[in-house]
C-alpha cells in the first residue's frame, strides 16, 4: 500500500463540490461523473480525499473515487466541526470549509473509507423512507387530536386523516418487512442472535446490523462504543474543573435513540445490566445516566456475540469475543 503524502480536503453539496489541494489552491468542479473524471485527474498514488458525510450528496463521489482505485476517507462531519472550534475558525464558506478538511486531513491522517455491503445501503434507504412516514403520520396524529379536542364534529376531515393514517401504518409495516428480509438474506445468524439478547428487539438488532455495516471493521467494543456516540467524554481540567460526564453523541442518533429504549426492558429483563442498573442508583446516580450506562452495555454484548458466534447467556458475566 502506497503512503500518503498528498491530502484533498472536498466540500460537497449538491451540484458541485469544492477542492483544497494540498499547495492550498482552490478548485470547483460539477458534482457528476464529468466533474469527477476532472477531478481524478488531480491524484496520484500517494493523494487521499478527505471529505464529509453529508447526507447523500458525498456517497457518488466517494464511490466513484474508491471504484477508480483512488484513496478517500470519509469523515464525521462532528468531528470536523469540532477540529474547526480547536482552531478558532471564523470563516463558514465553501471554500473555507474545503481547506479545513484539508487541514483536517494532513494533520490526522484519516483511515481509509470502504464502501457499505449493497444490502446496507438499501437498508438505510428503506430506513429513510420509513422516518419519513412516521413524521408525516405524527403531524396527522396531531392534526386529529387537535380537531377532536376542539369538540366539533369535522366528519370528511376526520375520515380522511384517519384513511391515510392507516394506509402509512400499512406502508410501513410492508417496509419495514423488506427490511428485514434484506437482513435476513445476507446477515440472517447474526441477526437472530442479537435477537436473544433481553431488552434489543427486532427493529434495533436490524439497526444494529446495518449502521455497522455487520459489525465489520471494529476490533473492540471500545471502537464501537466511541462509533455510537456512547462513550463518555470527560471534562477535567487542573484541580478547580471537573465537569459533568456525558457521551459524545456522534454517530447516528437514530440507533443511540433505540438502544436507549431499550435500555428500560434490558434493565429489568437482562441479568448484567440490572444489575448494572441498580448499581449505579444505588451509588447516587440518576435513573437516566443509568439507563445510558446499560444502553453502552447492550452495544458491548451485541459486539461479544457477534464477534463470538454465539447467543446470549445469562451466566456469562463478562461476554467477550473469542480470540483468534
Amino acid at each position: 500500500m502506497e503512503q500518503v503524502t498528498e491530502f484533498y480536503g472536498i466540500d460537497i453539496s449538491k451540484d458541485v463540490f469544492d477542492v483544497c489541494t494540498p499547495e492550498g489552491k482552490h478548485l470547483q468542479f460539477t458534482n457528476t461523473v464529468e466533474g469527477f473524471r476532472a477531478y481524478g485527474k488531480l491524484l496520484s498514488a500517494n493523494s487521499r480525499s478527505v471529505m464529509e458525510a453529508t447526507g447523500c450528496y458525498h456517497q457518488q463521489l466517494a464511490g466513484w473515487l474508491f471504484t477508480h482505485g483512488h484513496g478517500v476517507s470519509v469523515v464525521n462531519p462532528l468531528i470536523i466541526k469540532r477540529f474547526s472550534q480547536m482552531r478558532l475558525r471564523i470563516a463558514k464558506t465553501d471554500k473555507a470549509d474545503a481547506r479545513m478538511i484539508q487541514t483536517y486531513g494532513q494533520v490526522e491522517n484519516p483511515p481509509a473509507w470502504q464502501p457499505p455491503q449493497k444490502f446496507v445501503t438499501q437498508s438505510m434507504e428503506i430506513h429513510g423512507l420509513v422516518e419519513l412516514l412516521i413524521r408525516q403520520r405524527t403531524g396527522l396524529k396531531n392534526k386529529l387530536h387537535s380537531i377532536k379536542s376542539k369538540g366539533e364534529s369535522f366528519t370528511r376531515t376526520t375520515r380522511a386523516i384517519t384513511k391515510l393514517i392507516k394506509q402509512m401504518d400499512g406502508e410501513i409495516a410492508k417496509l419495514e418487512s423488506s427490511m428485514e428480509a434484506l437482513i435476513r438474506e445476507h446477515q440472517g445468524s447474526m441477526y437472530d442472535q442479537l435477537c436473544t439478547i433481553p431488552g434489543i428487539g427486532r427493529k434495533t438488532a436490524m439497526f444494529l446490523i446495518v449502521v455497522t455495516n455487520g459489525f465489520d471493521g471494529f476490533e473492540n467494543s471500545k471502537q464501537l462504543s466511541s462509533y455510537m456516540g456512547l462513550a463518555p467524554r470527560l471534562k477535567i481540567s487542573g484541580k478547580s474543573v471537573r465537569g459533568q460526564s456525558r457521551i459524545s453523541k456522534a454517530g447516528n442518533a437514530t440507533i443511540r435513540n433505540l438502544l436507549f429504549m431499550c435500555s428500560f426492558t434490558a434493565s429489568e429483563n437482562n441479568k448484567a445490566c440490572r444489575e448494572l442498573f441498580n448499581r449505579l442508583v444505588a451509588r447516587g446516580k440518576s435513573k437516566k445516566l443509568a439507563l445510558i450506562a446499560v444502553a453502552n452495555k447492550l452495544l458491548k454484548q451485541a459486539f461479544a456475540i457477534v464477534k463470538s458466534n454465539t447467543t446470549y447467556d445469562e451466566n456469562i458475566l463478562e461476554m467477550r469475543p473469542a480470540m483468534n
